[in-house]
């Protein structure tokens, strides 16, 4: 493993960031797909050289591309999601009289051992699944069709499924979440699921330990310890050790525990990333500082980490989509701010530097080590 390929998703198209394993030196290539929001960028575990992205607009709908040479060129797929004869919408055909409309793919979870398949999770809430690479898709209508959609509700980001998460042990087990319905954990493929949400608790809802309702806004996880999940909530961290079944708060010491991403260290399974915000209104960091903090001990106890970030006139985000790890030893942190700064620390938190400015609105970050 020599380099590191960083695709990140914005607001007016995705830029592809290198570098070689000293993560020193960058180079930047884009925007493709100029002026379209771009929510997601990913590539294929299985084959280095294949990326897939989610782009939308208002007037056209919801495209899927496909790379087959690392984001060289790029070719349009995914026909079940382009534009069907009405501006701006996103129609999916599942056998009613009337089509259902989504608004965009939110996440392209590609499958861990196999190109071709891709997981997509969209806007209102519904997961789809490609074989073919992207050519056809189907929707596994368990999930939205599940007894408790009643008492979905969306978030301010609109009822998203954001998170998917695939076992490597298991491949038929399947871990979802969805702003703001909660986790979904499903044991065969996709077909039936069952909320996973025991331990949260929401105060704004009517039952504030509800089943479903619980505004999720990331989870995580180490692939070897896919028992041990962490989530960043819309407010609380918490932390499951049995696969989801229940969750605990490890917010201790964090300044807020308002925030959106969280991220798992890639060698070191109980150590945890997260941004904290001011608060649900006030989406900047705490005294306008950027600071990750880290945990070491699964949540017990957390540090902030600043060196090389902004500590003052700092109000910008991280989304929950915006953070994301390496495999190189150290491992490398890396995240994309509502101001279109990315940033690296290529020593597990302890030194940032910025590797991209000025980028439009930055929404996804992904990394691939090569």
């Amino acid at each position: 493993m020599t380099a590191v390929r960083v695709l990140v998703g914005t607001r007016k198209g995705a830029f592809i960031l290198t570098a070689d394993a000293s993560r020193r030196d960058w180079e930047i290539e884009g925007p493709y797909f100029a002026g379209w929001e771009v929510y997601h960028v990913s590539g294929s575990p299985a084959d280095p050289d294949r990326l897939y992205a989610s782009q939308v607009s208002d007037w056209f709908g919801q495209v899927i591309h496909r790379s087959d040479d690392g984001g060289k060129t790029w070719n349009t797929v995914s026909n079940d999601f382009n534009y069907l004869g009405e501006v701006g919408t996103h129609q999916w055909y599942d056998g009613s009289q009337k089509p259902w409309e989504f608004k965009r793919v939110w996440r392209l979870e590609p499958s861990l051992d196999d190109p071709h398949t891709v997981w997509a999770g969209v806007e209102d809430a519904a997961l789809f699944r490609t074989t073919d690479g992207g050519e056809t898709w189907e929707e596994l209508p368990g999930l939205r069709h599940h007894d408790t959609g009643p008492n979905w509700m969306p978030g301010a980001g609109g009822m998203c499924l954001h998170t998917i998460m695939l076992d490597p042990g298991r491949p038929q087990h399947l871990t979802i979440a969805i702003s703001a319905a909660g986790c979904f954990r499903s044991e065969d493929g996709g077909a039936s699921w069952t909320p996973a949400n025991a331990g949260l608790v929401s105060k704004m809802l009517p039952d504030p330990e509800a089943e479903v309702g619980h505004c999720v806004h990331k989870l995580a996880f180490h692939p070897d310890h896919p028992e041990t999940l962490f989530m960043q909530k819309h407010w609380d961290v918490m932390r499951s050790d049995d696969a989801g079944a229940t969750w605990r708060r490890i917010s201790g010491n964090l300044p807020s525990d308002f925030g959106f991403p969280i991220a798992v260290h890639a060698h070191e399974p109980e150590t945890v990333y997260v941004v904290p915000l001011k608060s649900d209104s006030e989406r900047y960091p705490v005294d306008g500082k950027l600071r990750v903090y880290r945990s070491t001990s699964g949540g017990d106890d957390w540090e902030p980490l600043t060196r090389g970030l902004p500590q003052e006139h700092a109000y910008v985000s991280v989304l929950r989509d915006a953070m994301a790890v390496d495999q190189l030893d150290p491992c490398g942190v890396y995240l994309g701010t509502t101001g279109g700064q990315v940033y690296v620390s290529p020593d597990g938190g302890d030194h940032w530097q910025a590797i991209a400015e000025h980028l439009p609105t930055v929404l996804s970050v992904e990394v691939q080590t090569l």
